[in-house]
């Protein structure tokens, strides 16, 4: 592999100037956003771009899965060494989902878990459940549930980051879709959430109860706060046959953007490893603004280079479709020995390509209530302010693509114009 140190020894020396920039920056955008005419903007999409005030909005972002369960300083902490990093969007999904409270219908995943709540101790916190009384799904508004959700929003606010919300996950590892298929019975994973019209209309009320909801912290209901980027359908939604994810991609986009007009609206979809049809096909449905991947080179049997590779090929295919796509979730081990190199050579392929709109890695943890940083031995995909060299990549990546990213693309926007 031919890692492009010219740049990382030039394009992130230059860099630790923006990123000390950035860091004061920082701390003033966590004190008010009165001041910040953005702050009340929606990003947008013009081609293969996002826009925000018509001027490129490129994501630098990071991923967190606890952050809807987490305690308020787990929260704090997570957002905190977002705006560290400088980055400008993450990305959480909406959970757990669990059985009935009073156990008559199972969870199929352990909810009482204690522990950090990284390795999915949720300690109590649900948003969805099964209600045996009504014989129906129910929604938990209280404090161990959408309150929960509201803190992160207004925290996010804050600070002056966006966040990209996949409104469920695929995966059973806390409910998820699984759950709410074995509230009905089912064993099928890949065809009954989809197909179902039970969960079918179980969707559709969370979905209209979440865009609808009015957060008591901002005073705005969700679909009119700025501070959300975007809605995804479902985190890694891969329902089987291909055709039936496409119809259910297509007909709750639309019934997405039927309550929400304001917001972007992507599926989430991981298709990293997918042939080229398949990649298309997404940013073939009308109510879907922006295509996303999911890339780990480790479960692909890909090499560093290989993977690199494929970033230009997802970018181009958005240029066809004259859409954004995200790479929104990626990583590579930290025991790898050139994993220092393998990130610094990603990024900074995507910030060259214009067609490229972004990336978001997987996935920025901070230190847990415990005190200690998440136990991290199976795929060492963790990102940490810790002062690594790894850490100082990503932060000098924000910083570069800032400064020369935005600025390059602005100049061509303006050269454009009539």
């Amino acid at each position: 592999m031919i890692v492009d140190w010219q740049w990382a020894k030039y394009g992130l020396r230059k860099a630790w100037l923006c990123a000390l920039m950035l860091a004061f920056v920082s701390v003033l955008a966590i004190a008010s956003t009165a001041n910040d005419p953005s702050a009340t903007s929606f990003i947008k999409t013009s081609g293969t771009n996002f826009t925000l005030d018509g001027s490129p909005f490129f994501v630098t972002g990071v991923n967190n899965h606890y952050l809807t369960y987490g305690s308020r300083d787990e929260v704090t902490r997570v957002l905190d060494d977002a705006v560290a990093m400088g980055a400008n969007v993450v990305r959480i999904f909406l959970q757990p989902v669990i059985g009935s409270v009073d156990g008559s219908v199972a969870t199929i995943w352990d909810w009482r878990l204690e522990g950090d709540a990284s390795n999915l101790a949720a300690k109590g916190t649900y948003l969805l459940y099964w209600d045996p009384s009504q014989n129906r799904m129910a929604i938990n508004d209280g404090t161990n549930g959408m309150q929960k959700v509201d803190f992160l929003i207004a925290e996010a606010g804050k600070r002056h980051l966006r966040l990209i919300v996949a409104v469920l996950d695929f995966w059973a590892y806390t409910g998820g879709a699984q759950q709410m298929r074995a509230w009905y019975g089912s064993s099928d994973e890949s065809t009954f959430f989809f197909n179902d019209p039970r969960t079918k209309r179980d969707y559709r009320t969370w979905v209209r109860h979440v865009v609808q909801r009015v957060n008591p912290l901002t005073g705005l209901a969700y679909r009119d706060d700025p501070t959300i980027m975007a809605w995804e359908l479902m985190n890694e939604g891969n329902a089987q046959p291909e055709a039936l994810r496409l119809a259910w991609t297509a007909e709750m986009s639309a019934y997405v953007k039927s309550l929400d007009p304001n917001h972007l609206v992507s599926s989430g979809n991981g298709s990293g490893n997918a042939n080229i049809l398949v990649k298309l096909a997404d940013l073939t449905i009308p109510t879907l603004d922006f295509g996303t991947w999911h890339g780990y080179p480790l479960y692909y049997n890909l090499t560093v280079q290989q993977f690199n590779d494929m970033i230009p090929e997802f970018c181009q295919v958005a240029a066809r479709a004259n859409k954004p796509v995200l790479l929104e979730e990626f990583g590579y081990a930290r025991s790898n020995g050139n994993s220092a190199g393998a990130y610094a050579t990603w990024l900074d392929t995507l910030t060259r390509d214009r067609k490229c709109a972004g990336w978001i890695v997987w996935r920025l943890v901070s230190r847990q209530d415990s005190g200690r940083y998440p136990v991290d031995e199976h795929d060492q995909f963790d990102i940490r302010n810790d002062g690594s060299v790894i850490w100082n990549i990503l932060k000098a990546a924000t910083a570069w693509a800032a400064q020369t990213r935005d600025t390059r693309l602005a100049s061509e926007i303006a050269l454009e114009a009539p």
